[in-house]
């Protein structure tokens, strides 16, 4: 497998420096939304098994290079040659490897520090949504979107997912919508808004430590509250539409009801793949049965690994949003009516070749 870590002459793709007490991680591929590779996860698992018994460091904060955002995601054009090539080996060990940071970033036994300013999606969340301190701003774009692909929400967002108020977290993972920084906290995906401009000022003091002493009490100086979340407003509709037993029921709840949002919505499913909004319904309600973060990692790498070696949807979904940008996908099956029924069932009775726990 090719190396995707940087040449010595390269700018790391990942900057990592400590000062003060705090670790601090930028993500620096910022022309493509600081999108993550393989290189970029090696990195960053170096650097927090240095810093894990470096006294010298107690706060770790994740950051992105550039104006646009913290993270766009996982890399797909990379995710889909890999798959239409069949190079399944290479397609198990990034997800692996990806899901393991996940994981670590969650159980980390110092104060992780998450500032998902900008465009934070899919494997964005997926290192965002699970530290200790999650800081959204005024610019924050969150989102799963990866039934716009044809895929399923991965990096344990279907944990996130199945923690979100009432039927949120179906809405949010078979849509893919994306959510301000109210919306993001409401939804249970941040902590904490603090507006862009004052984001140095509070990496400052998580590095000088002035007093209050805390983390938590350091980011509650510049906490302020956001605006009331849209997804208050529409929960009528949501927790009716979505509480459907299967899509194709979400889908005519949704025409019944009045709200022209709720008819976008139906619209909206239309448009994406079946098997992967089936796939995602199973996974986000079955994520909330599970008893933690790593179950529901491990539910997802055998549904990634089932979409990426059996399915065609992925990566004509990639082409399609991506590589093409036509913007029309060719879904196998192309409607609900043709979908198996059985199809979430057999999905979330994949196993991959190889565990992704060790």
């Amino acid at each position: 497998m090719t190396d995707l870590a940087p040449s010595p002459a390269e700018e790391p793709t990942v900057l990592a420096r400590a000062r003060g007490g705090l670790g601090r991680l930028t993500l620096n591929r910022p022309r493509a939304i600081n999108a993550l590779d393989l290189g970029m996860i090696r990195l960053m698992h170096e650097t927090l098994d240095a810093w894990e018994h470096d006294t010298e460091v107690d706060i770790v904060l994740l950051d992105g290079a550039g104006e646009r955002g913290l993270c766009a995601g996982g890399d797909v054009r990379g995710l889909a040659e890999r798959v239409t090539s069949g190079r399944a080996d290479e397609t198990a060990l990034f997800f692996r490897e990806e899901y393991a940071l996940n994981a670590r970033i969650a159980e980390y036994p110092k104060t992780f520090v998450a500032f998902a300013d900008g465009v934070t999606m899919g494997g964005g969340i997926g290192m965002a949504g699970h530290a200790a301190i999650r800081i959204v701003t005024e610019r924050s774009q969150l989102a799963m979107p990866e039934t716009r692909i044809g895929f399923t929400p991965d990096v344990g967002g279907s944990w996130l997912l199945g923690r979100a108020p009432g039927r949120l977290g179906e809405y949010l993972g078979l849509t893919g919508a994306v959510m301000d920084a109210s919306d993001a906290i409401y939804a249970g995906f941040a902590d904490h808004f603090v507006p862009h401009e004052n984001l140095d000022g509070l990496r400052d003091a998580l590095e000088t430590r002035a007093d209050p002493s805390s983390p938590t009490e350091l980011v509650l100086l510049f906490d302020e509250t956001p605006p009331p979340s849209r997804l208050i407003r529409a929960r009528e509709w949501i927790d009716d539409a979505f509480a459907g037993d299967t899509v194709a029921d979400i889908v005519e709840r949704l025409r019944a009801r009045p709200e022209p949002e709720a008819s976008a919505t139906a619209d909206l499913l239309g448009e994406l793949s079946p098997t992967g909004l089936a796939v995602t319904l199973a996974s986000v309600r079955r994520s909330r049965e599970l008893p933690g973060l790593r179950d529901a990692l491990d539910q997802e790498y055998g549904l990634v690994m089932w979409f990426a070696t059996t399915q065609p949807d992925m990566p004509e979904g990639i082409r399609a949003q991506v590589i093409d940008k036509d913007r029309s996908p060719r879904w196998t099956p192309a409607n609900l009516d043709e979908l198996d029924p059985g199809a979430a069932a057999s999905a979330l009775a994949f196993r991959a070749e190889t565990p992704l726990w060790n």
